[in-house]
């Protein structure tokens, strides 16, 4: 009998056949799902015999959501986001003209889901044009909720615009509106408490998973009380809650000083500061240089909305692209997480079970570790290693390849679950 998976205690409980909501996704996305959910079903089924087993519930979104309901997110879907804590999706097309600006935003927005969270790493043999891909291993926490992304702007030209800047420049002074008559005016918004859940996520993490470090990355030098402050709030929240547990990059240089000690790599800092968290920060520009020069210094990343979205994209490029990139949405308080495909649509591509489904699957993969199924979850990621290991690939990476194996959609899907 399928039961909802609760929190309770702040802590998240997991029934043996849970009800998981399902968006299948415009363009590409039934191809890819279709494939997706029977390696989802046979992980479980391997791992867990008829012990455990997920009751798949679609809802509605998208294009499709609009055709049917004339709604592109119809309150039904948005209820049982809610109802039923953990979901999964496939790509969703973004409406062109008036109404939802993003479904995936106002899915963030709407749920609090404030942590996107893209871990990146590379599997043996995905074609990358990095020398050494397997030195990227990091997890992006990713501010969901606030920065340019809560949607703050108005056209120039309108009363709202003109009104806002006249405030801005007869009120407090503002003289850097080089053009105002011709000028759009957005607001960034970034909170102490919202930085500072992000970062949190971000330090329990890392020691949990007894990782090296986490780098806040920031573009603090221009904007110094949005971006600025950002830094400094994650300085102050690791040394007031995780003294014991970490170090700040401040201290690390103090102790490296003192010893007299070189140290090459995050993986000697750590033990040479007995198993504590390095706290570090980046300015926005620098990491993304650092990323491509010496990825291997780098292993949690905290950032705000903008700079991790660039980031997380930039940083799957170097391991495969995004058509292999994971990605999900959580509150890690309330227990609401959606996992989703990080890629786009691709309609012209649709119904021609072509496309490489990995983004989806990894994703999966991400939700049944969250949902503490870790051996379902073992399974995929070990099987889909050695399914590129092989060069049996989509199209995607067999044009990267030399004496590859071609596949369809399903076909990487059946290959997927033979290795098992």
């Amino acid at each position: 009998m399928a039961d909802k998976i609760s929190m309770l205690e702040g802590v998240l409980a997991v029934p043996n056949n849970p009800t998981i909501p399902f968006i299948e996704g415009d363009g590409i996305g039934p191809d890819i799902w279709k494939a997706s959910v029977r390696v989802f079903d046979a992980a479980v089924q391997k791992a867990y015999a008829n012990e455990k087993k997920i009751e798949w519930l679609k809802v509605l979104a998208g294009e499709e959501a609009f055709k049917i309901t004339g709604s592109w997110m119809p309150e039904e879907t948005m209820q049982a986001f809610k109802d039923y804590l953990i979901s999964i999706k496939g790509p969703l097309t973004t409406p062109v003209g008036g109404g939802i600006r993003s479904l995936n935003v106002a899915l963030r927005q709407e749920l609090d889901l404030y942590v996107c969270l893209r871990p990146v790493k590379y599997f043996e043999g995905t074609p990358s044009p990095m020398w050494q891909p397997e030195k990227v291993s990091m997890t992006i926490f990713r501010e969901n909720t606030e920065d340019i992304y809560a949607g703050i702007e108005f056209m120039t030209g309108t009363p709202e615009a003109t009104k806002l800047l006249n405030f801005l420049v007869d009120e407090l002074g503002v003289k850097a509106f080089r053009f105002p008559e011709a000028t759009s005016l957005g607001i960034k918004p970034v909170s102490k408490d919202g930085s500072e859940r992000l970062i949190r996520s971000a330090i329990e993490f890392a020691i949990e998973k007894k990782l090296p470090s986490v780098t806040l990355v920031h573009k603090g030098n221009i904007m110094k009380y949005t971006e600025g402050a950002f830094k400094q709030w994650g300085y102050e929240l690791a040394e007031r809650e995780f003294s014991g547990q970490v170090y700040t990059w401040q201290q690390w240089e103090k102790t490296k000083k003192e010893s007299g000690e070189a140290v090459a790599n995050e993986e000697m800092k750590i033990s040479a500061v007995g198993g504590k968290v390095i706290i570090k920060d980046a300015i926005a520009d620098n990491f993304l240089q650092q990323a491509l020069l010496a990825p291997q210094d780098y292993s949690v990343i905290a950032t705000l909305n903008l700079n991790g979205d660039y980031i997380s994209d930039a940083l799957a490029a170097q391991v495969g692209g995004i058509g292999i990139a994971p990605g999900a949405n959580i509150n890690y308080l309330t227990g609401h997480a959606v996992f989703e495909a990080t890629h786009g649509t691709a309609p012209r591509f649709a119904n021609t079970n072509t496309m490489n489904p990995s983004s989806v699957i990894l994703s999966g993969v991400m939700m049944l570790e969250y949902m503490g199924w870790r051996d379902a979850a073992d399974l995929i990621t070990n099987a889909v290693g050695k399914t590129i290991r092989n060069k049996t690939v989509t199209i995607d990476f067999y044009n990267l390849m030399k004496e590859g194996t071609l596949l369809k959609t399903s076909e990487f899907a059946d290959e997927i679950i033979k290795n098992m």
